[in-house]
């Protein structure tokens, strides 16, 4: 009997799916289940595939696919030990395993009985708004949230503070809802293209003189206002908090009108220590050799505008992050990256940036 979560199935008048066995995780019917996922602190996971994770999931249920290689520590560094987790799949089988992986690495988790199809039968709610959120320590011990949103559009939360990267609000059949979500502090922008420059967005997510709008020379003059960076430029946010321009450009024959040379930034941040190197629109560029220490790397994948499957992987064995995003991929098979990079002691992660 996991007692933690027993207790706050009692406080909250509900009680399990199925009687007490040698588990020592909760199954719960549909109803204890939806009462569970509101309480303050509760970590809610999708195991399922990502493609089934985006047809229709569970609220803001992250999508940690039980099934893909390196679910535990994927989990471990996605939730917080110290907090109850709930857990569904399709049926509630890949589910039952996940909890008793979970378990064994000191969790204290609720499995949802018939999984989402018992949750649709019941007419509960669900959504396929993209809410895949990755959690980082940085080194000052503040945690730093990233999440997928589209393409090449990224929410960071660090300390509090709301960090926007090329916020985009529509982009084929995927819409961003910026008004829901807070204000910004931080908002940054490498370059004039629709699918990283949007007015609106921008407008929607603004505070005023609170916040503070950092991109190139060319969307500045086109906003009319923002602190311009130029590549190499470096500027310091608040105490804990820095950003580099670094160059971002197309080197491929043929391909250069797309990005040239000098006008377009990458951004590194350094969050409480963190380094994360965000690349924009870029291919394999000799400057990347300079880019040292990174944690966390957003590298692009599409050509002809960005980089080449081959690309990222040669960008990924010069910079050496510890962990790869692909992003801006559209519609690029990233899929063979992870494994690919696997012996190189690099973590790949895809998220929803097609």
């Amino acid at each position: 009997m996991n007692k933690a979560m027993a207790f706050i199935l009692a406080m909250l008048g509900i009680g399990t799916g199925t009687a007490c066995s040698q588990q020592d995780y909760e199954n719960v019917n549909v109803e204890a289940f939806a009462q569970l996922i509101n309480q303050d602190g509760m970590q809610l996971v999708d195991v399922r595939t990502a493609e089934e994770y985006a047809e229709g999931h569970i609220g803001e249920a992250q999508n940690i696919d039980v099934k893909q290689d390196g679910f535990v520590q994927r989990a471990k560094g996605l939730l917080d030990a110290s907090k109850p987790v709930a857990v569904y799949c399709r049926s509630g089988r890949r589910s039952a395993d996940a909890a008793s992986l979970l378990v064994k690495e000191g969790f204290q988790v609720a499995n949802l009985l018939g999984g989402i199809q018992a949750w649709k039968e019941k007419q509960k709610p669900t959504t396929t708004d993209m809410v895949e959120i990755d959690k980082f320590q940085a080194p000052n011990g503040k945690t730093v949230k990233f999440y997928a949103l589209v393409h090449a559009s990224i929410r960071i939360v660090y300390d509090g503070k709301e960090i926007e990267i090329d916020p985009v609000g529509k982009l084929g059949n995927r819409v961003i809802n910026y008004a829901d979500m807070p204000k910004a502090d931080y908002i940054f922008v490498t370059h004039e293209h629709f699918d990283h420059f949007d007015k609106a967005a921008i407008a929607t997510l603004s505070a005023g003189e609170t916040t503070r709008l950092v991109t190139n020379k060319r969307c500045a003059e086109m906003l009319g206002y923002g602190h311009v960076m130029a590549n190499g430029d470096k500027l310091s946010l608040s105490d804990d908090i820095t950003v580099e321009a670094v160059p971002a450009y197309n080197i491929t024959e043929g391909h250069t009108q797309f990005h040239p040379k000098g006008r377009d930034n990458g951004y590194i941040l350094t969050l409480g220590g963190l380094r994360v190197y965000i690349a924009g629109d870029t291919e394999d560029i000799p400057e990347m050799a300079s880019i040292k220490d990174i944690d966390i790397a957003f590298l692009p994948c599409n050509q002809p505008y960005t980089m080449t499957t081959d690309q990222l992987q040669r960008a990924a064995r010069v910079i050496r992050p510890k962990v790869i995003f692909p992003y801006h991929y559209s519609q690029t098979n990233v899929s063979q990256l992870p494994a690919q990079l696997k012996a190189d002691g690099i973590d790949v992660r895809i998220r929803h940036y097609e």
